[in-house]
């Protein structure tokens, strides 16, 4: 119940100064940023078409730029993002990305992960953020990848 409390808290606080300084006019407003030349996200595993069980263990991959954390600003950088089972054209990719059991963040600069899905067929998505969690221009999108959980 503490750490709850704390949290809500630091929230709560993180919360008023940012909106004070967005009425003050002093914070940007965060952009989307340019992607690097030939940047690109892909699955290093599963497979495209596997069949596997579930906990699912993903491999993102990465050329043309490295990763960081969330909330830091390195040049040519950024973090993964999963998507599951939601065509990423539905998403306001000009924005910051939610997080919800569709889209998941990495934002602790991971490259791989475990999830656990359903029976049936998935489709997944890689997408890079910044450290905002907000796309690159043009987005950083994988290739669909299809898998079937059995």
């Amino acid at each position: 119940m503490r750490m709850f409390m704390a949290t809500m808290l630091a929230t709560t606080f993180a919360a008023t100064l940012t909106a004070g300084a967005l009425v003050s006019g002093s914070a940007a407003i965060a952009q989307q940023k340019p992607a690097p030349e030939g940047a690109s996200v892909y699955f290093v595993s599963p497979e495209e078409g596997a069949t596997v069980s579930s906990p699912v263990r993903v491999v993102f991959g990465l050329t043309g730029m490295g990763i960081a954390p969330a909330g830091v600003e390195k040049a040519a950088t950024g973090h993964h993002h999963l998507i599951i089972d939601v065509d990423p054209e539905s998403l306001d990719l000009s924005g910051a990305l939610p997080a919800d059991e569709n889209v998941v963040h990495f934002g602790g600069g991971q490259t791989e992960t475990e999830i656990d899905l359903a029976p049936g067929e998935h489709t997944l998505y890689l997408l890079l953020g910044d450290e905002n969690h907000i796309p690159f221009d043009p987005p950083i999108l994988s290739e669909p990848l299809t898998i079937t959980v059995e």
